[in-house]
């Protein structure tokens, strides 16, 4: 067997996971960003300064909120189920520690400060929340996308062949739904209140680097001989053509139908979907081709997994347009946000039930056809962890009561807290600060970011033996190509470069 045999076959015929496990692994990034807060309060309170040194911020994002990841997913994953518990009690540890040396102004009732909470005002204009949510999402990919072709990744978190649940598999969705929440239509340009033939001009406009980035792939991939696993989208299709033409026909959807009832649209075209599956052959035709054996003669046999999976993947669009309309509405005071978070949870228990039924009567998860069992799953993970988030948000808000003036970047500024002026307020905590940080640095050139990863991936992949490589050395390999690529995007953010122009 060749090299390249060798690899596609390294990643082939696999069935995926536990969605206890999957749920296990994505509370990680939640934690770890809770612990970086808590650090940097609780350095706060010992120096009476924010931490300033671009160096050791760079150094603190990276050992704190990425390599656990890298950890996780490889030496740490049999004992994955100790890791969240573990991160959980550090976090405990250091709250406490915060909590018992607080200034003495701040020594009230713990009910007084649970309170206080409650009615402390936020900044309605920014969610935090969203923004992580993304930046993680990119960054687990990108771990995952090189990690994967190395012996000490479980083949259970690669992407499963036809039916089943891996991390890879949640992956491809979460990364629509992430793309979804910031839309223009989420986001409520100006242009988007214009004419509809204008806003439909300027969305067709923005996915040409996509298209050109996938037509960039498809071509270095068939140049190269890069190994390729078919099956995923076809022989010329790939995932930079999914999102281009997933958010090309949301585009023309949210023009069509009040983006308010985009969720009645999502689930009329999963369910849709699912039904033209189980009544006709277009099941068998994506699992085997017109032939029954596997046939890729044809643009849409070759192709047929990454196009007809368009369906499902544009309800997972569509259905997250719903989500962050939801998030966006105006909350400015904790009480709200606890209230939204709530109907979260409750959302991500009906999903779940919905998804039991779903696999028992109607079709296991598969990402390979995008059928209504997965967009379901990707549904529910994505909104816990969402709420995730949301809820480390708020204990690090807690936190930032109990210590004046201490600033964690990337977390809701306090706007006004009880029993204190907005001068005072205003004073203490400078509003918009939000200091130079990892996960800002990746948010604002995220397609970059996913970018430089496929193209690393690639180089290492032809470069390296992967497939015989030994723990020590796999775990230096993705660290270093990881804190190369963050190392690249936190220069940009110190200089304030965008590379985007369209």
């Amino acid at each position: 067997m060749s090299h390249k045999h060798l690899k596609e076959a390294f990643v082939s015929n696999l069935n995926g996971t536990s969605l206890l496990e999957i749920s296990l692994g994505l509370s990680l990034a939640p934690l770890c960003l809770l612990c970086r807060g808590l650090l940097l309060v609780l350095y706060h309170l010992h120096c009476r300064k924010p931490l300033s040194s671009r160096k050791y911020s760079l150094l603190l994002d990276f050992l704190v909120l990425v390599s656990p990841l890298v950890f996780s997913c490889t030496v740490l994953s049999p004992v994955l189920f100790v890791v969240p518990a573990t991160l959980a009690a550090f976090c405990a540890g250091i709250f406490s520690k915060i909590y018992s040396q607080r200034k003495h102004e701040t020594k009230v009732p713990f009910r007084q400060l649970v309170k206080d909470f409650q009615e402390t005002y936020l900044d309605p204009e920014y969610v935090p929340a969203i923004t992580v949510f993304r930046v993680f999402i990119n960054v687990l990919t990108s771990i995952s996308i090189l990690a994967v072709d190395f012996p000490q990744y479980p083949r259970r978190y690669a992407k499963a062949e036809t039916y089943g649940t891996g991390v890879m598999d949640f992956g491809v969705g979460a990364f629509v739904f992430g793309n979804a929440l910031v839309c223009p239509e989420v986001r409520q340009k100006s242009y988007v209140t214009q004419s509809k033939f204008s806003s439909l001009a300027r969305q067709f406009f923005s996915v040409w680097p996509l298209i050109f980035l996938g037509v960039g792939r498809l071509l270095s991939v068939k140049s190269i001989e890069y190994h390729e696993h078919t099956s995923e989208y076809g022989v010329h299709w790939n995932f930079f053509f999914t999102l281009a033409f997933v958010r090309l026909a949301a585009s023309l959807l949210l023009a069509t139908f009040p983006k308010n009832k985009s969720w009645i649209v999502a689930i009329n075209l999963a369910v849709l979907y699912q039904l033209i599956l189980n009544t006709t052959s277009l099941k068998m035709f994506i699992l085997h081709g017109s032939n029954g054996g596997d046939s890729r003669v044809g643009f849409l046999n070759a192709n047929r997994e990454g196009l007809l999976s368009l369906f499902g993947y544009l309800a997972i669009y569509m259905a997250s347009v719903q989500v962050g309309l939801c998030l966006l509405k105006c909350r400015n005071s904790v009480k709200g946000w606890i209230e939204a978070v709530c109907f979260l949870l409750l959302t991500v228990l009906l999903l779940f039930l919905l998804l039991h039924v779903s696999q028992a009567y109607v079709d296991p998860v598969s990402r390979r056809m995008a059928n209504l069992s997965y967009c379901i799953w990707v549904l529910a993970h994505c909104l816990t962890f969402l709420a995730w988030f949301v809820v480390t948000d708020l204990m690090l808000v807690f936190t930032k009561l109990l210590v004046k003036g201490a600033r964690v970047p990337c977390c809701w500024n306090i706007v006004q807290s009880p029993h204190t002026s907005k001068k005072q307020e205003a004073e203490a905590v400078p509003v918009g600060g939000e200091g130079i940080c990892l996960i800002s640095a990746i948010n604002k050139n995220q397609l970059l970011f996913f970018l430089l990863a496929n193209v690393m991936t690639g180089a290492l992949n032809m470069l390296i033996d992967t497939i015989h490589s030994n723990t020590a050395f796999t775990l230096c390999i993705l660290h270093f190509y990881m804190f190369f690529n963050c190392l690249i995007m936190f220069m940009l953010h110190t200089k304030n470069i965008v590379l985007k122009f369209w």
